[in-house]
């Protein structure tokens, strides 16, 4: 089984989804048999790429509220994260994740795709590290496991891995992904959204399921033909999901 996950570095609901899907895969009996692929998403392209914003700022801008009122949605978020465990700060900085997204497909040809997308999460959203200042995203880097030299050409070269990122983005559209996080089951089952970790285990017992018995005799398929199609990809609950333009916190 492959499960695909777009996601963006900006997207809490994507680092509170990764912990709640990775609760339900550890409690998966069939753990082993899945392998999972992250992918890329940018939530705000147009954002600067040495972004100096401070989210609360950009909140403020975005929605037109008042400091109190971003830090009230801020609040409900740092809520969240706190319940899987997660530290959260919103004195982190809103910035371009292009760079990011190019590293990580670094690192999933070096074998530490999540090892990084986990240290790039913790760095935004626990430790508020400013990820636009290359040094600190090389040092954030290299504690994943990355070669610091390695690094520093792939961030010096602005077309390095530039389209396979931009091939995830065209596939998450062609999927139907509005937003993120976006979990996709073998390429038939679609999950929008951070959702509780129930949620992501039952959805790979009900793949198991009905990949084996599309695999089973032709009389032992008709439970598996009933329900086929009910779940497309692109169809979620639309619940704890971060839209383009929305990135930073909602």
């Amino acid at each position: 089984m492959r499960v695909e996950i777009w996601a963006d570095i900006a997207c809490p609901w994507c680092y509170i989804g990764k912990a709640r899907f990775e609760k339900g895969l550890a409690a998966f009996a069939h753990r082993d048999e899945v392998e999972v692929v992250h992918r890329s998403f940018e939530l705000d392209p147009q954002a600067p790429a040495a972004g100096d914003v401070p989210v609360l700022e950009m909140l403020a801008s975005k929605y037109g509220v008042s400091r109190e009122q971003a830090e009230a949605m801020e609040s409900r978020v740092a809520e969240a994260a706190a319940g899987e465990g997660l530290g959260y700060r919103s004195d982190r900085i809103h910035g371009n994740t292009f760079d990011l997204h190019r590293l990580l497909h670094l690192a999933k040809a070096r074998g530490v795709q999540d090892a990084l997308l986990g240290a790039l999460y913790r760095a935004n959203f626990a430790e508020a590290r400013p990820l636009g200042d290359a040094d600190v995203l090389t040092a954030v880097a290299v504690e994943a496991g990355l070669d610091a030299d390695g690094v520093r050409r792939v961030l010096a070269d602005g077309d390095a891995y530039a389209e396979a990122v931009r091939a995830d983005e065209r596939e998450a559209s062609e999927l139907g992904a509005r937003g993120v996080p976006f979990f996709v089951i073998d390429r038939r089952y679609g999950i929008s959204g951070g959702q509780p970790a129930e949620v992501f285990r039952q959805a790979l017992e009900q793949a198991r399921e009905e990949r084996a018995a599309a695999q089973a005799p032709v009389a032992d398929r008709d439970a598996g033909e009933r329900d086929a199609g009910k779940d497309e990809v692109g169809e979620g609950c639309g619940d704890g999901v971060c839209m383009p333009g929305a990135g930073a916190g909602s």
